[in-house]
């Protein structure tokens, strides 16, 4: 009898032991109660003016959030100047001071696992924005998500504007009136998904529109202003008088057009832009960039921001649209012109 009970409780202890590590395994963060919440947020380029827009918002919204909860927000705010090594020691900077969340605007999307390694054994929830990672690396944990923008869908409204202003007054687009819209192509960096996309499908958009276009030259400048004004300086001089249509992946790159087009006195050609940034919006209203494709930057900080407190509180995420994938969120777009 005493063997029976002796056996009786090691099994029980045996049991129990599996059932702790078990849950061990699959341990789900709890919602702590905090005062304050730190969130390190790392800039790919602190000098790029749509995520410049982006971090005002989100300052904006860390003032709203201790207001309305009286919970304080530290925002460490860290531009990496575009150097992938930079963004890994901030990374690794962030955990030490014992971050809660981390927002990072990736240097290199390829390059991400490193900074998921260090989150994951830190056990850190990160958002990342702008520039996603691969789906492998996304793939990795579930305490990673993903706040930006559909590529396809900015290209497609981009090329949109064309389509529509060819279709009431094709005169307004196809200027000498030789049937032919003689165009030219400003691209960000040529490994960025986004640069990629948007190429491919604003002048897919103007094809199927029945657009008749035809590409005079392209050239990368790597989402720049100064870059962009480099090379259509260069154009003009080379193409004197032929290009009708500059097309631009973002609005920095379309501004920098603007500039080269004013030091030559060149008027009357179409430019479009994507991002919708402040000084974008600034030369629609002035009638010197027919367009752009405007990300909703309050929504899309709004979100990061959302997704960041909810997870350094290991609470679940609420957004104002679901998650695809429980863990992509894709801000609102629209169609800018003058008004």
């Amino acid at each position: 009898m005493q063997d029976k009970t002796h056996q009786n409780i090691k099994t029980t202890a045996i049991l129990l032991a599996a059932v702790f590590l078990l849950s061990g395994c699959t341990r789900q963060q709890e919602p702590v109660k905090k005062n304050s919440l730190r969130i390190g947020v790392s800039l790919y380029r602190g000098d790029d003016t749509f995520i410049n827009n982006i971090c005002s918002e989100l300052e904006d919204k860390a003032k709203a959030y201790e207001r309305e909860t009286g919970i304080k927000i530290n925002l460490d705010i860290q531009d990496a100047k575009g150097s992938q090594n930079t963004q890994d020691n901030q990374v690794e900077r962030f955990i030490s001071l014992g971050c809660d969340v981390l927002c990072i605007n990736p240097v290199d999307r390829t390059a991400s696992s490193r900074m998921i390694d260090k989150a994951m054994t830190a056990e850190i929830p990160v958002v990342f924005f702008n520039r996603q990672p691969v789906e492998e690396d996304m793939d990795r944990w579930d305490q990673l998500y993903y706040v930006g923008i559909n590529a396809k869908e900015s290209a497609v409204k981009q090329g949109s504007i064309i389509v529509d202003l060819y279709k009431e007054n094709p005169e307004a687009v196809d200027l000498n009136g030789d049937g032919i819209v003689n165009y030219v192509l400003l691209e960000g960096e040529s490994s960025h998904q986004d640069s990629l996309i948007r190429t491919e499908w604003s002048i897919q958009t103007l094809k199927t529109g029945g657009v008749p276009i035809e590409k005079i030259t392209g050239g990368i400048a790597n989402w720049e202003r100064s870059q962009a004004s480099a090379l259509m300086e260069q154009w003009l001089i080379q193409y004197p008088g032929t290009i009708e249509l500059v097309i631009s992946n973002n609005d920095d790159m379309a501004l920098g057009a603007i500039d080269a087009l004013e030091r030559a006195g060149v008027q009357k050609i179409n430019l479009i832009g994507i991002d919708g940034t402040t000084p974008g919006l600034e030369a629609i209203n002035s009638g010197k960039l027919l367009g752009s494709v405007s990300a909703d930057k309050e929504r899309y900080a709004g979100a990061i921001f959302d997704i960041a407190v909810a997870k350094a509180q290991g609470l679940s995420v609420v957004t104002d649209t679901p998650l695809e994938k429980g863990k992509y969120y894709w801000s609102p777009q629209e169609i800018v012109m003058k008004k």
